[in-house]
């Protein structure tokens, strides 16, 4: 149990940031709670409605969310999460990890080197 309020919280702190909180979580479920993917992406998912919400209202008093930008994007999101989560639940687990590991790997490369970029701009 212990593990479980660990997670949540670092998870937690990286969602408040905006970061997506799934990067901790999913990989944490899966190596420490032994959870399968298709488990912990559904974890992943409940646990996202109150953090986001928390998040949306700390940024929407911060007048951080541009509300024209964010509703088309919510709407097409909706659309696109209902396709992604029929292809997720069709998709055998091992792959489905892999698809999530090239994922974190490319968004890791992405801020190494956007990282480098700018720090040559300085």
């Amino acid at each position: 149990m212990i593990w479980v309020i660990v997670i949540g919280f670092f998870s937690g702190i990286i969602s408040g940031m905006g970061i997506g909180g799934g990067t901790i979580l999913i990989p944490a479920l899966i190596l420490i709670l032994g959870s399968e993917q298709h488990q912990a992406q559904g974890i992943n998912l409940i646990y996202f409605i109150p953090t986001a919400v928390v998040a949306l209202i700390t940024h929407t008093k911060n007048k951080n969310v541009l509300w024209k930008t964010a509703k088309p994007l919510a709407l097409f999101g909706l659309a696109g999460a209902a396709a992604g989560s029929f292809l997720a639940v069709s998709l055998d687990a091992d792959l489905l990890r892999k698809i999530f590991g090239g994922f974190l790997f490319l968004m890791g490369l992405s801020e190494v080197f956007k990282k480098k970029k700018q720090e040559r701009m300085d």
